[in-house]
């Protein structure tokens, strides 16, 4: 897969020669923080100039690159969303019509817990590992609808000895609550969860577990492709995703001076319960039914 001019000549600009990538998987070479101005040989048609000059500012966590060409093949960031209506949701605007026009692909995961640092390997790993596997079995990298096993659904050996989906994010998390459950830091083993489609292509989902009777640790991580994917079902990956945000909260735990399940970290049920009714109730909004009506004792 190569990227190729738009049709006003703007390009995408392979990365140095020289450049030393972080890891090489399958053909494919992972960088570091890359601006999207070196990325980007011109402006491309229908992109203003304001446009312009706000997204070459913008920086990427990491971009994948065809390891023998240095040609971009996708990027990704991890982080907090920004806030509606706030300056940084308009430069992300702009970096989305720049990175359409010369046709580079963005993988964008929000989450006020994960970060690049900690979780961007291991994502991207996933995602090359998932659309090779799509691509393999006839999908193309680009609509898993027709395999008949999902790369997120095969099944095989966890890390804890149990039989279970092998590529589930989630399932170091999954583990880990049963752990705190035996050792009585939570009221409840499991880490339950949702995900939901928006119509603007944007995937959510949400995982929480109950530490204490009536008292839940809830994580929310949004998914965008922008007219790519993945490999797997965003929404699914996005609930994963929460499930690892989760265990990551759950781990500073182990540490005395950390209370991360203080009462302030935690949300009571019944308006967890409630937050999940009003999702349900914007289904107009959604791309796809809603399908956790039980939660809400539907």
């Amino acid at each position: 897969m190569t990227r190729t001019a738009t049709d006003d000549g703007a390009r995408l600009r392979p990365v140095p020669a020289g450049a030393a990538p972080l890891f090489v998987r399958a053909g494919q070479a992972v960088y570091p923080a890359r601006r999207l101005g070196d990325l980007v040989s011109r402006r491309p048609a229908g992109v203003t100039g304001h446009q312009w000059s706000s997204a070459l500012r913008a920086e990427f966590d990491h971009v994948v690159c065809a390891a023998d060409t240095g040609v971009p093949l996708f990027a990704l960031t991890v982080g907090p969303t920004a806030p509606a209506g706030s300056a940084g949701q308009r430069t992300e605007r702009m970096v989305a019509a720049v990175c359409a026009a010369v046709g580079l692909p963005v993988l964008r995961i929000g989450s006020p817990t994960l970060r690049a640092a900690d979780h961007g390997r291991r994502i991207i790993t996933y995602v090359i590992d998932a659309r090779a596997y799509a691509a393999g079995a006839g999908a193309g990298g680009d609509d898993p609808d027709d395999i008949p096993v999902g790369y997120r659904d095969i099944v095989g050996r966890l890390p804890d000895g149990r039989t279970g989906a092998v590529n589930d994010l989630g399932a170091l998390s999954r583990a880990a609550a049963v752990e705190a459950y035996v050792s009585r830091r939570l009221s409840d083993p499991i880490v339950r969860g949702l995900h939901v489609r928006w119509r603007d292509g944007t995937a959510e989902g949400w995982s929480w577990v109950e530490v204490r009777p009536g008292r839940c640790l809830v994580e929310r991580v949004t998914v965008s492709e922008a007219r790519w994917h993945c490999g797997v079902d965003s929404a699914r990956l996005a609930e994963d995703l929460a499930a690892v945000a989760v265990g990551d909260r759950l781990a500073v735990t182990d540490r005395p001076a950390v209370a991360v399940a203080d009462e302030s970290a935690l949300l009571d049920r019944d308006e967890l319960r409630r937050q999940i009714c009003v999702l349900r109730d914007r289904r107009d909004e959604l791309a796809t039914p809603f399908a956790f009506g039980h939660l809400c004792g539907d």
